[in-house]
């Protein structure tokens, strides 16, 4: 097979490039560092973390600690190098992120089928070619990914709503309700507010702590729209005139139109979780859980993902992507990492080991690999290329995007190992079908990382 191009060098380009490499694929690796530095990186290896040493939690029961023994049983290099440059820190899995950037980079640098090329990509060359340039992609290459997707399909920051999971929202304080009945009728959850309760929340809000965007975030966030506490600020009745207006919706419990309403979207086909909708805040996480908690119906609601409002470069996946990571438009380009609109470190490492094998694959003449939606993996990448996701924000993994289970399961903790042994028995019997895509984990040894076909059980 021809050489393949992968433009970034963070965690999904090297495992992309590692696992191509493994497969006896040869790649050109193209990172920008030092040469075009970055923002938010401070030195030029590869795979640097930037924000956090924290590849969140380690236990099977939860969504990350699933991703982890998925990413393990197809042989993560990132995963490889996280557990052997781990510091203790509890039940989550913590790196030295100076000793797991060295690791990462002498692994990749020294394979043999690995060129890694310093340098700005400012156009996209032929061939077949891996994305993977990051929410930090440079003005110059933005371009050359406008040029191929279009203006309208990427995106430049993002303002997301928080998404909580549905199994924790109190249904006898909502009601299911759209404006003058259009569209589906019940398309949204409804919680309404009389004027205390909507004066209260205002209140806090404005109280609230936040987080202050840098710079280099600050340019392009606030020209497209405010957080929802900026709106609140403009005056008592702005948002109950903005995104919280009860016009064309009534109380069945009551009878009458509600003072204000939080109107709740589902995020997903099953409705297994809501979007606040209009609630892209800058409010911190511990604040966001106090203050919306303040909302009738969410007083125990678990979130899925916080409300976030920073530089994240993105496409719009659901529209572009294939199950396989490829531009529908233009098979020969995978898009991987942050920019296809995953969240997470961990994330961005297991979409870059897919968009690989799909490159492998196709060039092997195999059928596509999807790992079933009732896996971490399988849910986060079902989401993220289902076009009937709209309107799409970057997501990371959690138990809210894959299917509800066949039998009621109460309690967060027994309903949280029913996903588990579900997606563990799933993904066993998916690798087990496919031997081709086996692969024991690497060793963190950068002189002896070899992918090595598994035998027996995957699981």
């Amino acid at each position: 097979m021809d050489q393949v191009t992968i433009i970034g060098a963070g965690l999904a380009g090297c495992e992309a490039a590692w696992q191509l490499a493994a497969r006896a694929i040869p790649v050109r690796l193209i990172e920008m560092r030092p040469v075009v530095p970055s923002p938010a990186h401070h030195t030029a290896g590869l795979a640097e973390l930037v924000c956090s040493n924290s590849f969140k939690s380690d236990d099977p029961n939860t969504a990350t600690g699933l991703l982890k023994r998925e990413l393990e049983a197809m042989g993560s290099l990132t995963l490889a190098v996280a557990r052997g440059t781990a510091v203790p820190a509890g039940a989550a899995l913590a790196v030295d992120r100076s000793a797991f950037s060295g690791r990462m980079t002498d692994i990749v640098s020294s394979h043999p089928l690995i060129t890694v090329v310093r340098e700005e990509a400012v156009d996209i060359p032929p061939g077949d070619v891996i994305i993977a340039s990051g929410p930090l992609t440079s003005d110059g290459f933005q371009d050359a990914i406008t040029r191929v997707v279009g203006p309208e399909r990427l995106s430049f920051f993002d303002a997301a709503a928080p998404i909580v999971d549905a199994a924790t929202i109190d249904m006898e304080r909502v009601f299911p309700a759209s404006r003058w009945d259009k569209g589906g009728g019940a398309d949204y959850l409804n919680c309404p507010l009389d004027r205390d309760e909507y004066e209260r929340l205002i209140t806090e809000m404005l109280g609230a702590s936040r987080v202050h965007a840098k710079d280099f975030e600050r340019r392009d966030l606030f020209q497209a729209c405010q957080p929802v506490e900026e709106v609140a600020r403009t005056g008592p009745d702005a948002l109950r005139f903005g995104a919280l207006k009860p016009v064309g919706l009534v109380d069945p419990r009551t009878g009458l139109r509600p003072w204000a309403v939080v109107q709740l979207r589902p995020e997903n086909r099953a409705a297994s979780a809501f979007n606040l909708v209009g609630f892209q805040t800058n409010l911190t996480f511990g604040e966001q859980e106090r203050v919306l908690r303040l909302i009738p119906g969410l007083e125990r609601a678990e979130f899925l993902r916080y409300g976030v409002m920073h530089r994240n470069t993105f496409i719009d996946a659901p529209r572009l992507l294939t199950a396989g990571l490829a531009l529908r438009s233009d098979p020969r380009i995978h898009i991987a990492g942050q920019l296809c609109g995953t969240e997470g470190y961990l994330e961005a490492a297991a979409t870059g080991l897919l968009a690989a094998l799909d490159v492998w694959r196709v060039h092997e003449g195999l059928p596509l690999f999807a790992l079933p939606e009732t896996t971490a993996l399988g849910s986060l990448i079902a989401y993220a290329t289902d076009p009937e996701t709209r309107p799409y924000q970057p997501m990371h993994v959690n138990f809210g995007l894959v299917p509800p289970l066949e039998t009621r399961v109460s309690g967060k903790q027994r309903r949280y190992a029913a996903y588990a042994e579900r997606a563990t028995a799933a993904r066993a019997e998916t690798l087990r079908n496919r031997p081709d895509l086996r692969f024991r984990s690497p060793t963190a040894d950068p002189g002896r990382v070899t992918a090595e076909p598994v035998s027996g059980d995957v699981r």
